[in-house]
């Protein structure tokens, strides 16, 4: 076989490179699939024949943590959650968050399962753009704010 002539090697070797690209790019995706996301138990889950889904058990890794609360504070804000919930999660647009209340639960983990996922009606899911310590992040920072005194109402609709 002879070699081949200088003018094609640059685009075969350039030609070589992208398929090796592609197929390694192919690969990452299913690489990335861990399986089934976590699962929380809360009340108004209904399981199938009362049987839980599998899953992990979720555990803040800085509950309680006043710096991380702190950091969290900052974190709303540049991900412009306030824009939604209102300075201080006070609520606007978006509900309270900082009243005790929560639609899907407010124990860190389903906490962490609304802001990681989002939810219907408008909550986004922010797990893919900050990760799971971002999301635990702002999880610290909700379940630190202090409850008010007085709560104008006893429930919320659905």
């Amino acid at each position: 076989m002879s070699p081949l002539p200088s003018q094609l090697r640059l685009p075969c070797l350039l030609l070589g490179l992208a398929v090796a690209g592609c197929s390694q790019h192919a690969a990452a995706p299913a690489a990335a699939s861990a399986g089934a996301p976590p699962s929380v138990s809360y009340p108004s889950h209904v399981n199938a024949d009362g049987r839980v889904p599998p899953g992990a058990t979720l555990h803040n890794p800085h509950a309680g943590d006043k710096a991380v609360a702190a950091n969290g504070a900052q974190l709303f804000m540049a991900m412009n959650c306030d824009g939604c919930h209102g300075p201080g999660a006070a609520g606007a647009v978006g509900p309270n968050l900082g009243d005790g209340r929560w639609r899907y639960g407010g124990s860190d983990s389903e906490v962490f399962m609304s802001i990681y996922y989002g939810r219907p009606k408008g909550m986004p899911a922010f797990g893919g753009a900050i990760g799971e310590d971002g999301v635990w992040t702002l999880a610290t920072y909700l379940r630190s704010l202090p409850l008010p005194d007085n709560l104008p109402t006893q429930s919320f609709g659905k």
